[in-house]
C-alpha cells in the first residue's frame, strides 16, 4: 500500500477554517486550533441567533404599531382585537410597514377598528 500524504488536503482544511473565521479576534482567527473552536462556537450561536431574529423582528413590529395605534387613540390590544373583529387579516410585519410608511392608510384601519369594537 502506498503512504497517503495530507499536506494539501490539511492545508486546504486550513485555509477553509482561517477564512471562515476571519473577523474573530486575536488567536481565533490566526492559529488554526483556536480558529476551529472559535469557529465551531461561532456556527452554534449563528443557529440560535436566526431563531431568535424571528422574535427580535415581531417585538419590533409589535413596539411600531402600538406605537401608531396610540397616535390614533387606542392601544395595541383593542386595535388587534379590533381588527380581528372586522375580519381583517394582515399580519404584524404588514401592518408594521403599513404604520411607517403609510400613516393615512394605518388610520383608517385603526378607525374600522374602532368601529367593530362599537358595535360588539
Amino acid at each position: 500500500m502506498a503512504r497517503i500524504k495530507r499536506g494539501v488536503t490539511k492545508h486546504r482544511r486550513h485555509v477553509r477554517v482561517l477564512a471562515l473565521t476571519k473577523g474573530h479576534y486575536t488567536v481565533r482567527h490566526r492559529l488554526y486550533k483556536r480558529a476551529k473552536d472559535s469557529l465551531k462556537a461561532g456556527m452554534a450561536y449563528a443557529t440560535v441567533h436566526r431563531r431568535d431574529r424571528k422574535g427580535d423582528f415581531r417585538s419590533l413590529w409589535i413596539t411600531r404599531i402600538g406605537a401608531a395605534a396610540r397616535e390614533n387613540g387606542m392601544n395595541y390590544n383593542s386595535f388587534i382585537h379590533g381588527l380581528k373583529l372586522a375580519d381583517i387579516q394582515l399580519d404584524r410585519k404588514v401592518l408594521a410597514d403599513m404604520a411607517v410608511r403609510d400613516p393615512g392608510a394605518f388610520a383608517e384601519l385603526t378607525s374600522r377598528a374602532k368601529a367593530q369594537l362599537a358595535a360588539s
